[in-house]
C-alpha cells in the first residue's frame, strides 16, 4: 500500500505542474474560414509562443470583427479574442504579450491585410507592416512598425 502511495504522489508531482502551466497559458479564441491556408500558421505561431488556441471554424469572419466592435478597414483572414481584447489578422504573438501585460484601454490589435512576412505569411517575401491598436471608438494607432 505504501509503494501505490508513493507512485501516486510522484505521479501528482509530475503532472500537476504541468496542468497548472497549461491552465495560465493565454486561451485565444480563434475564428476562421475552413478553407483558409495561412491561419492554421498563425495559430501554429501562438502555440510554440505559449499561447492555448481554440479554433473554430465559421463561414463569415466580418461576423466576429463587427461584434469585437472592429473596424472593416483593418481586416484580415481570422479574429480572435484573448483576454477580453480582439486581434485582427497576423498579429506577432509578442505583441499580444505586450498587450495582455500592458492592458491598454482598448479593443484590441490589427495587422491589417495579409502582411508577407508576418506571423504565418512567411515566406521569400518579407513586406514592412504595422499593427495597430484599435481603440475603443473603433480609431486606432501604430502600436508597433515591423521593418520588413
Amino acid at each position: 500500500m505504501q509503494r501505490r502511495t508513493l507512485l501516486q504522489a510522484a505521479l501528482a508531482a509530475i503532472v500537476l505542474p504541468m496542468g497548472v502551466a497549461h491552465a495560465a497559458a493565454p486561451v485565444v479564441e480563434v475564428y476562421k474560414t475552413p478553407t483558409c491556408g495561412c491561419c492554421h500558421l498563425w495559430v501554429d505561431h501562438l502555440r510554440a509562443n505559449g499561447f492555448v488556441v481554440s479554433t473554430h471554424d465559421v463561414p463569415d469572419t466580418s461576423i466576429h470583427r463587427k461584434k469585437f466592435g472592429l473596424p472593416d478597414e483593418v481586416g484580415s483572414c481570422h479574429t480572435a479574442m484573448v483576454g477580453g481584447y480582439a486581434i485582427e489578422g497576423h498579429v506577432p504573438a509578442q505583441d499580444i504579450k505586450r498587450l495582455l501585460a500592458e492592458r491598454p484601454r482598448a479593443r484590441g490589435l490589427a495587422a491589417p491585410g495579409m502582411p508577407a512576412g508576418s506571423p504565418g505569411m512567411e515566406g521569400p517575401r518579407k513586406d514592412p507592416f504595422d499593427v495597430v491598436l484599435i481603440q475603443m471608438d473603433g480609431r486606432y494607432k501604430l502600436y508597433r512598425h515591423y521593418a520588413g
